[in-house]
């Protein structure tokens, strides 16, 4: 595996916008993006990078964007160095391991986030209001499973927090057949990796995605079912009643919420320990899913 990675430039290939995460480069007809070594929380990005997770992160999108082409089409083309164009060859280095070519696609202004079980964000809006998603449940505790998948979208937030709304609200935001569409393909996508990752001792409690049009159709894009976007829980620890044990962000999120950072201002170091057993959460998750 190459060294840790913070920020890439490529010298004559044209960058188009830096993620959190990702660097997207333009090569005309497509897109190249390469995953770095970051890692963002509370929707910052950290100041401490975390070693191979560049690497975790595209592999994992790269086996389920292969596994769920039947499900719907999506922006992968190739993670296959030889096959990209070119200019790209000289940075094979930088770019094995951590990077893919991608269609180039308009990106749906809706964060789709589907959840199995109660947790993050849903957990907090469920204590104040009782609802999540704007749908109402009585008696819920932290981490309790839905009897069926939860459709709750967010607004997209170029600056500042993302916000959850409800499906009512997106409607307002996209076309009432595309906000089905992308609403069914979702929750099918969920189901579809929730029982593949059961089987392989992985709870994937929620998850997010990201569709993007090219013309009239819509695909999948981005990143999916990676401990960056989704909880991945240890099943054999699961208890309903307070947080779980994960093999994702949450841990990171976990210890920062342990800190005096008001989450407000730039974000602290992660010390040496937090960093090593984020690094064996992430390894592990790809170990039990691949």
């Amino acid at each position: 595996m190459s060294n840790v990675i913070g920020t890439i430039d490529l010298p004559g290939i044209k960058k188009f916008k830096s993620g959190k995460v990702r660097e997207i480069f333009d090569l005309g007809d497509t897109f190249l993006i390469v995953a770095t070594d970051r890692i963002s929380a509370f929707d910052y990005i950290l100041p401490t990078l975390i070693p191979h997770k560049g690497e975790i992160l595209s592999k994992l999108s790269v086996f389920w964007f292969e596994a769920t082409r039947t499900i719907i089409e999506n922006h992968f083309i190739t993670d296959n160095i030889e096959e990209y164009p070119p200019e790209l060859k000289k940075f094979k280095e930088i770019l094995s391991g951590r990077s893919m070519l991608v269609k180039k696609a308009k990106p749906v202004d809706v964060e789709c986030v589907v959840r199995g079980y109660i947790s993050g964000s849903a957990w907090k809006d469920y204590q104040a209001t009782g609802l999540v998603g704007g749908m109402k449940f009585e008696n819920l505790k932290q981490g309790d499973k839905f009897s069926s998948p939860l459709f709750t979208p967010a607004t997209k937030a170029h600056t500042g927090h993302d916000e959850n709304i409800t499906f009512e609200h997106m409607l307002k935001i996209i076309d009432k057949n595309e906000a089905e569409f992308i609403r069914d393909k979702s929750i099918e996508l969920y189901n579809f990796a929730h029982t593949y990752a059961l089987e392989r001792n992985i709870i994937i409690a929620d998850t997010k995605f990201e569709f993007g049009r090219i013309e009239s159709k819509l695909i999948l894009i981005d990143e999916i079912f990676t401990p960056d976007s989704s909880r991945f829980w240890d099943p054999d620890l699961y208890k309903p009643g307070g947080s779980q044990v994960s093999f994702d962000k949450q841990f990171v999120r976990n210890y920062l919420l342990s800190t005096d950072w008001d989450r407000n201002s730039p974000p602290p170091e992660l010390p040496p320990d937090i960093v090593d057993k984020t690094v064996q959460r992430y390894q592990e998750a790809l170990k039990r899913l691949t």
